[in-house]
């Protein structure tokens, strides 16, 4: 099968990007893939690589990266629209005058010439909640099997899911929301890349306690968590969102500074205990963090979901609390028992490495997309 693998990067990361790798934005298209890939953010080329691995073609396409997107379109010569709409501009008492506004034509353009392009068998798109579904509907003739894919935020009501032939999600009450919809729904978990592990340095884990993460509005109770943590430990925070912490805030003075992808991957391998909070979203561990922290040997101290047990055996191979002064003593315990924090962690990335990988993933997902084609 041919598949093409449709995502989108937050806009800081890609500022990032760009900004470590000058000149960038001006090389090929697959050189400036290639930058994206090893930068392991997100799930990187992990769908795509391993779908290869099991005898499929599959493609990645970031759908919002300017560059990359409009490299793609000047080595296809595919022509798209002015970055720029021109616009007749009026308002009582003022001289009427011409402005100009920059567009985001060219992201479903170049989108669209990609998937005429590459004629796929199945088309997954892993931002449903950025690419529009008006968006495929005039893109049906040309994909014969169209997945969406989205874990645990509500989509918009406002959307035509009816397009999608498929959906799948990490989040067991998002497939049921699907099907609620008349959907065709499955199961498909996050995972872990072993690949990554050859690209961190094996140091000893000088950071004693870590914490990696967002505080966007669906955080507020995590905001909560570890404000509670950061008065009572040195914690090394690292978070894009600075800016939204109160100015008292006591996780402001454990701020570090915002890492993406390999940095990140390598602070979690640095770190005795990292703290993972899945935020205002229940009753389900679901996020990515459950398998980047344990995919690496680090201690992973994270909030008891009722399906965790399902995941990973709770204080044989993860840590977890129910309260924050819960989490206070699990911290204080397993900083003083080194020795049985090394051992749970050590179970833990075995577990990931044996059953959470995404070559393990990508198995079940061909097997649910079989059944549909």
């Amino acid at each position: 099968m041919k598949i093409l693998i449709l995502n989108t990067d937050y806009p800081d990361f890609l500022s990032s990007l760009y900004a470590h790798h000058s000149g960038l934005e001006s090389e090929s298209y697959d050189e400036q893939m290639k930058a994206r890939v090893n930068s392991l953010f997100g799930v990187a080329d992990s769908y795509s690589s391993n779908l290869c691995k099991l005898g499929h073609e599959a493609f990645d396409i970031h759908a919002n990266n300017e560059a990359l997107q409009k490299a793609w379109a000047r080595e296809h010569n595919s022509k798209i629209a002015s970055d720029f709409e021109w616009r007749f501009c009026w308002r009582k008492g003022v001289v009427p005058w011409i402005s100009r506004k920059k567009n985001n034509c060219w992201r479903h353009e170049i989108l669209a010439a990609q998937i005429r392009h590459h004629k796929p068998d199945v088309v997954l798109n892993q931002a449903m909640d950025v690419i529009p579904s008006a968006f495929f509907s005039g893109m049906k003739p040309h994909i014969r099997l169209l997945v969406g894919q989205h874990a645990a935020t509500r989509l918009s009501e406002s959307e035509d899911l009816r397009v999608y032939d498929l959906c799948i999600s990490s989040f067991p009450p998002m497939v049921d929301w699907f099907r609620s919809k008349g959907l065709k729904a499955e199961l498909n978990h996050l995972g872990f890349e072993p690949r990554i592990l050859q690209s961190l340095k094996d140091v000893p884990q000088t950071i004693p306690i870590s914490f990696i993460g967002s505080f966007q509005t669906i955080h507020n109770t995590r905001t909560e968590w570890l404000e509670h943590i950061c008065r009572k430990f040195e914690v090394k925070v690292w978070t894009p969102d600075l800016d939204r912490l109160p100015a008292e805030s006591a996780i402001r003075e454990s701020y570090t500074g915002t890492v993406w992808g390999a940095e990140m991957y390598q602070i979690l391998r640095d770190s005795q205990i990292t703290l993972n909070h899945h935020g205002n979203i229940p009753p389900y561990a679901n996020n990515m963090r459950l398998y980047e922290a344990t995919g690496v040997g680090a201690l992973l101290v994270t909030d008891w979901k009722q399906n965790l047990h399902e995941l990973f055996e709770i204080g044989k191979e993860v840590v977890a609390y129910r309260s924050p002064e819960e989490c206070s003593e699990l911290i204080e315990y397993y900083s003083h028992h080194p020795d049985e924090a090394s051992a749970i962690a050590h179970a833990g990335q075995q577990k990931t490495l044996r059953d959470h990988t995404y070559a393990k993933r990508m198995e079940e997902f061909i097997e649910i997309v079989r059944k549909m084609l």
